[in-house]
């Protein structure tokens, strides 16, 4: 079941027409009232904007329900409404656009960098700030450092038509419902309340998730697994790589919400020591700093690696380039044999790695493999990816209840 579709029993909306409602949700009218306005406003967010015309057909609402629903969602200024461009016969159908000024913090922390964003309803990143730290963060450092980013980016804040709360994509273990990391290996952050410190310091509700997670649920709405209902998505950062399992349409969480860890998958059998404890797991064996090291750069990033590889990057890094993506493509083999996605998405300096030698990969791994052929893509949003994953996680409760 996708992310606008609903399901359960018939009620009678607003209009006289019968239309669907969820299990576990409160009959009668303020009910019912209460999700169609989630529905409306999550498929302008997610997949607008929006004709009134094409509500109409997708939600299978009458006309004037839609009209009803959208009119209560523009006087909460959730959502704006246009007239349609371009010479069309008969009466034009309003345009419907979820308001990017109703907006939240999405903070990325990791082991060479923070990065702040100001994201709106719609996925549009309004800015980001990525500040290098020098030595390996505390949590404390973070939090503080946030602040002082937000407080930079206050012309950006001061345009917005409300601010309503904090996303945080990290790369680790992180209970969602608690808040709490249960261990960030790379950070050295463990058994900790993670947003408790973000809501006091920037007096906002804070909300977190592992970040290759959020990358994962990112790429489904609004980037390259768009549509796609079974994925494999991975996302490789200065700490490593984690990974995002999505089956028929839902995200494999694990019983314990910490599914997903894809990065200490075996590629090379008394290889590099993983801080896993074991010996050649792929977030041992292919890493950022390895390939920068081998330019001789001293941090950049990400970014700094997409100038190397897009240009002469020499004999030392073109080696370290193959033979990450030799390894890279064995865990892919094992990923495409396990959970037979038709997507696999590769994302941060991962989809450097696509750039770099993408039909080489996918062609190794649609050889090895024992299901049918799978893509292999890029992740689309690039830079922007985790913090529009992060923004995701903290605008769920106003898209459950926009009411």
């Amino acid at each position: 079941m996708g992310p606008d579709q609903v399901g359960g029993g018939l009620l009678r909306s607003e209009g006289g027409q019968d239309v669907r409602s969820s299990p576990g949700t409160l009959n009668g009218t303020e009910g019912l009232r209460a999700q169609n306005l989630s529905q409306i406003l999550t498929m302008v967010h997610r997949h607008g904007p929006l004709s009134r015309s094409e509500l109409t057909r997708r939600t299978g609402f009458n006309r004037s329900t839609v009209g009803a629903l959208v009119l209560a969602l523009t006087g909460k200024n959730l959502v704006r409404e246009t007239e349609p461009t371009g010479g069309r016969v008969g009466r034009p159908s309003p345009i419907v656009e979820a308001n990017p000024g109703i907006a939240v913090l999405a903070v990325n922390p990791d082991i060479d960098a923070l990065t702040v964003g100001v994201v709106g309803l719609g996925g549009r990143v309004h800015a980001r700030v990525r500040r290098e730290t020098d030595t390996l963060p505390t949590l404390d450092d973070t939090v503080r450092l946030t602040g002082e980013i937000v407080a930079d980016l206050d012309p950006v804040l001061a345009g917005l038509d409300r601010l309503l709360g904090v996303g945080i994509a990290l790369p680790g273990l992180v209970n969602a419902g608690t808040g709490r990391v249960l261990v960030a290996p790379h950070l050295g952050w463990r058994d900790t309340d993670l947003t408790g410190p973000f809501g006091s310091a920037l007096a906002l509700p804070a909300v977190a998730a592992n970040d290759a997670s959020l990358g994962s649920l990112a790429e489904s709405i609004f980037g390259a697994a768009l549509g796609v209902a079974d994925a494999v998505y991975l996302n490789g950062s200065a700490s490593g790589i984690g990974g995002g399992i999505v089956t028929a349409g839902a995200q494999l969480v694990g019983s314990r919400g910490y599914g997903g860890e894809l990065g200490h998958t075996l590629v090379s059998p008394g290889g590099s020591p993983c801080h896993c404890g074991r010996s050649g797991c792929l977030d041992a064996e292919v890493r950022l700093e390895r390939l920068l090291e081998a330019a001789g750069a001293d941090g950049g990033g990400i970014e700094a690696l997409e100038r190397l590889l897009s240009g002469d990057p020499g004999k030392e890094v073109l080696a370290e380039a193959e033979r990450q993506v030799g390894l890279l493509a064995v865990a892919l083999v094992d990923f495409v044999n396990i959970f037979d996605p038709e997507l696999i998405v590769l994302g941060g300096f991962l989809g450097s790695l696509v750039g770099f030698a993408g039909a080489r990969l996918e062609d190794a791994v649609n050889e090895a493999s024992l299901a049918g052929r799978v893509d292999v893509r890029r992740a689309a949003l690039g830079p922007e990816l985790l913090l529009v994953g992060a923004a995701e996680l903290a605008f769920q409760p106003l898209l459950a209840s926009p009411a």
